[in-house]
């Protein structure tokens, strides 16, 4: 693996990724995954990436129609398509096995890939990550009704409707971005230095990858491979997280058979950036126990 930029068309589409990192060859190099859907890699490689470079190569992808990829001419964004990305990209790297390290959205194709493809993952690093959509909507809808009190109850009949239809319909004629910004941070002062490294880094999320996964396969989505990923897991989560929920995290540890569970007691969704001391040396940690 050569360090620096990359721009290659893998699967189809031309994919951007970063190499950085020193460590030795034989060590599994780490696949830093981002979320949104439709996020990027750069503000994790800014904020944490250069504290985990010290001891291992890292890798850090916009995933297809995000950052600096291309967006697919075929509108292609399944988590079966996503998941293939990643193995072409593997393959492209000439690398056997390494370490999936996904956030939020990450985390969900972390363990897809985990389950397609055991036998080229040593571990994984799931931080703040989406297993369980049923449970994380009944948290939106919880905080909804904490933020903005009468608010469901003003909509029309609604026994019919999902939470996250009811959460979607009920955000409409008030500050959407508001509503999922208090979802995510739970204080202001990570907010806006999020904010300022988005700003920094001059990308944007365009929606579209968000817009076609949950109006196929997300508003539904439970993972149900838990048996099948034997590798170590580190699993990451905040007290404060109300956009996937500690609930979720916590049941999907439950089920998992060699996983560990943090939970940040300072942090919402962005434990890496909340509380980033603790995270680099948690996360240095299990890395060591890797090969």
């Amino acid at each position: 693996m050569t360090a620096g930029e990359h721009q290659r068309v893998i699967n189809g589409v031309r994919l951007y990724y970063r190499i950085a990192g020193q460590a030795p060859a034989e060590r599994a190099p780490v696949l830093f995954l981002h979320g949104g859907p439709g996020y990027n890699s750069y503000s994790f490689s800014r904020l944490m990436g250069q504290r985990l470079e010290k001891s291992r190569r890292m890798v850090y992808l916009d995933q297809r129609g995000c950052g600096r990829s291309e967006r697919p001419w075929d509108g292609r964004y399944s988590l079966e398509v996503l998941v293939s990305d990643l193995e072409a990209l593997r393959q492209e790297l000439g690398v056997e096995r390494w370490v999936l390290m996904g956030h939020s959205f990450g985390g969900t194709l972390a363990l897809e890939y985990s389950v397609r493809y055991p036998q080229h993952v040593a571990g994984v690093v799931y931080v703040s990550g989406f297993s369980d959509a049923a449970s994380s909507f009944a948290t939106w809808k919880r905080e909804l009704e904490r933020l903005y009190p009468g608010r469901l109850t003003t909509q029309a009949s609604q026994e019919d409707m999902s939470d996250y239809t009811q959460v979607m319909r009920a955000l409409r004629g008030v500050d959407a971005q508001s509503f999922f910004n208090q979802l995510q941070f739970h204080d202001a002062t990570y907010r806006q230095m999020q904010e300022a490294i988005d700003a920094e880094s001059g990308l944007i999320n365009t929606g579209e990858m968000s817009r076609a996964l949950f109006s196929t396969e997300l508003t539904n989505y439970r993972f149900k491979g838990s048996a099948q990923v034997t590798v170590p897991v580190l699993a990451i989560g905040g007290r404060h997280d109300n956009s996937v929920g500690m609930e979720s995290i916590q049941a999907l540890v439950k089920t998992l058979p060699n996983a560990t569970l943090l939970e940040y007691e300072k942090s919402g969704h962005f434990p890496y950036l909340e509380e980033a001391d603790r995270f680099e040396q948690d996360v240095t940690q299990f890395l060591s126990t890797l090969p």
